[in-house]
């Protein structure tokens, strides 16, 4: 399975890709950060932003998207950025015809650390750890990106079945 993480920050966008399976080993594919300048206009921002996210689908064509979900934040202009490089996101893989997975940061780092509440240090060191990566991948938007894929590869499977069994006994 390949899996296509998005941490969907304005400034920051990280994106990485990552093939495996649970239970097998995982690789890298590729990572990378797209950055936007903060003194650009916003819509030229996100702009850029999409076409560096639908170049992604295209190029690595993987059979998930995963996404970081928009939390609640006290800081409302971040919110927002977030919500709207996310809804980039799942743009892009929803022309493409690709599923899309949405976890919350505790998610990611319950399944990537074992704990919901691990320090962003613990999630960098353990994705540096699956992957067998010589360093940890910066900026942490970067390591965060492959964290998403991580937990897509390794929980995605069963929250699918999961759901669909929500649905089956909700159409009853």
């Amino acid at each position: 399975m390949r899996v296509l993480g998005v941490d969907p920050v304005l400034t920051r966008c990280g994106i990485g890709v990552v093939d495996g399976a649970p239970g097998r080993a995982l690789t890298l594919a590729h990572v990378a950060v797209v950055r936007t300048p903060a003194d650009l206009e916003v819509g030229r921002r996100l702009l850029h932003l999409a076409d560096a996210l639908a170049e992604a689908v295209a190029e690595f064509r993987p059979d998930v998207v995963a996404v970081e979900r928009v939390f609640a934040q006290h800081n409302v202009r971040t919110v927002m950025g977030t919500a709207q490089v996310a809804g980039l996101a799942l743009v892009a893989a929803t022309r493409a015809g690709i599923p899309v997975a949405l976890h919350t940061p505790s998610e990611v780092k319950a399944a990537v650390t074992g704990s919901g509440t691990a320090e962003k240090a613990q999630d960098g060191a353990m994705v540096t750890r699956l992957l067998r990566l010589p360093a940890v991948p910066t900026p942490a938007d970067a390591a965060d990106a492959l964290a998403l894929a991580i937990c897509q590869i390794w929980r995605g499977g069963a929250q699918a079945r999961i759901d669909a069994a929500v649905r089956k006994v909700a159409t009853r």
